[in-house]
């Protein structure tokens, strides 16, 4: 179901062969369920070895289970709770990927917290420090720590999940739609300071309107039916993760249209 690519998308990448991750290294947070645990088991299905990140183990361990059964990959479970995250935690997870590994090739930032949607003037302080701190600060010391690892590959990618109302801002969407501007600003500086070396390419990615739990919550009265799957979005994620987006970075990707910006 991953190795489609409709026509007009085939103008930013070629129809994808079945080899095209194989044997890269790529973390992806919020693996557990969603977007996130589509995407790890559609970078396995093109061979690569995936480390699922997540808040919960057992959800984790399905996904696990799933790409064992359908790939012949080696992918690894790490429950990682980002609200709680500790100095020190990302290194160690680094040095887990190096002994296990020996590199890291691609970083899939999907992890995220929705929060409220109230006016700003009523949004609760607690609340807003945890979207920030889950959306914002979990991901800057994450990529901080991956980097050296990033750097040991031949062509690594760092792809950000963002939102429509993290590129236009949009009433009641609060801390949410704030952290996804703070997000959108974190990968511009990461690619300006990258673009010299060549090694680490780094863009943004809004999948668009997804059927996902996290949907159903922003959009309680919507038709989830009228909604694409996860599925349906891999494709701009291959593509950013794969050998044809070697030499894109800075950019930011809208899985509605595929023109980046």
């Amino acid at each position: 179901m991953y190795k489609q690519l409709s026509e007009a998308r085939k103008k930013w990448a070629q129809p994808m062969p079945d080899g095209l991750l194989e044997g890269q290294i790529i973390l992806v947070t919020g693996a557990g369920a969603g977007i996130g645990a589509t995407a790890a088991r559609c970078f396995a299905s093109f061979g690569a070895n995936v480390i699922l990140l997540g808040r919960t183990q057992s959800k984790l361990e399905s996904v696990y289970d799933q790409i064992k059964q359908e790939t012949a990959t080696d992918p690894v479970v790490v429950p990682y709770d980002l609200a709680n995250y500790l100095d020190g935690g990302c290194n160690e997870l680094l040095d887990m990927i190096i002994e296990h590994y020996g590199r890291l090739d691609g970083l899939l930032h999907n992890a995220g917290i929705l929060g409220d949607k109230v006016p700003l003037e009523h949004y609760n302080l607690d609340t807003w420090n945890k979207v920030m701190q889950i959306n914002v600060s979990a991901v800057h010391a994450l990529t901080s720590a991956m980097l050296p690892g990033l750097r040991k590959s031949t062509a690594a990618s760092v792809v950000f999940t963002s939102s429509s109302v993290g590129r236009h801002g949009r009433a009641y969407w609060g801390a949410y739609a704030v952290s996804k501007f703070a997000i959108e600003g974190m990968a511009q500086v990461l690619a300006d300071e990258t673009e010299q070396a060549g090694i680490v390419r780094v863009n943004t990615l809004n999948p668009g309107a997804t059927k996902t739990a996290m949907r159903a919550a922003a959009y309680p009265n919507e038709d989830p039916e009228s909604l694409q799957c996860a599925e349906d979005k891999m494709d701009l994620y291959l593509y950013l993760m794969g050998k044809q987006s070697i030499g894109v970075t800075g950019r930011q990707f809208s899985s509605a249209n595929w023109e980046p910006i």
